[in-house]
Order: structure tokens, then C-alpha cells, then sequence
């Protein structure tokens, strides 16, 4: 089983999971534009029961476009966002791939919330959903 691994900036903050992500995703809602200073953000969905976390990220308490509850944990150091947990998604982390060791592995798979996408990101031929997936 593989075990992967990545932080912030400055280093306050690690984690590391066990196995594949569930999935390989980009996120085009206007909370993760602000949060990620850019158009979208690149994330990894992976178990929290294979999550483990070293370090005091601090947690900012959101609400996505969905209305619910959105948990985006950062380092309160640097400022690096690192994972989010969406109540849409219970028992899943989601790892903003910049913040991996290693992200030349990282292929999205489908991009979601394009209905606020920037009008000059082009999805691809990739599935795009305006709004959550399922």
C-alpha cells in the first residue's frame, strides 16, 4: 500500500494517507477560488480513516454554494489551505494537490461548481458538472 504525503509552506503542518484517492478532482466554486487565490483548486478525495494529521492547522468554518457545511483546514502560520470536509461528503478529506510532496502524479478526472468557473479555464473534454456530482 502506498503512502503518500505532503504540508504547507513553512512546515507547521503534515499529513500523510494510506492507499489511492478515491478521486482526482477541480473545484471551480467561488469559495474555493478565494480560498485557493486562484480560479479553482485541485483536490484529492481520500478516506479520513486514512488520513493522519501532524501538527495545529486551524480550521475556518464555511458554508460552500451548497449550502452546507464546509470545514477548510490551513495552516495558521503560513497560510497554506490544506484539506477541506464538506458535510455533503461525510467521512471524506479533501487534500489540496499543491500542498502533496509530490503532485506530478495528480490527473483530474472531472471538474465540478463550473458554474462559476472563470470564463477562460477551458475543462477539456473532461466530465463537468455545474454543481456537485452525484
Amino acid at each position: 500500500m502506498s503512502r503518500t504525503e505532503g504540508g504547507c509552506l513553512c512546515g507547521a503542518v503534515r499529513y500523510s494517507f494510506e492507499g489511492e484517492p478515491a478521486g482526482a478532482m477541480v473545484c471551480h466554486c467561488t469559495h474555493c477560488q478565494k480560498q485557493s487565490g486562484s480560479a479553482f483548486s485541485t483536490i484529492l478525495s481520500v478516506p479520513e480513516s486514512a488520513l493522519e494529521l501532524r501538527g495545529e492547522p486551524t480550521v475556518y468554518h464555511d458554508h460552500g454554494e451548497s449550502g452546507k457545511a464546509v470545514d477548510r483546514i490551513f495552516c495558521g502560520t503560513c497560510g497554506s489551505p490544506l484539506i477541506s470536509k464538506v458535510e455533503v461528503a461525510p467521512g471524506m478529506a479533501f487534500i489540496k494537490a499543491g500542498t502533496l510532496d509530490d503532485a506530478s502524479g495528480f490527473e483530474p478526472t472531472m471538474h465540478f461548481w463550473t458554474r462559476s468557473k472563470q470564463c477562460w479555464v477551458d475543462t477539456g473534454e473532461l466530465p463537468a458538472f455545474e454543481a456537485n456530482p452525484g
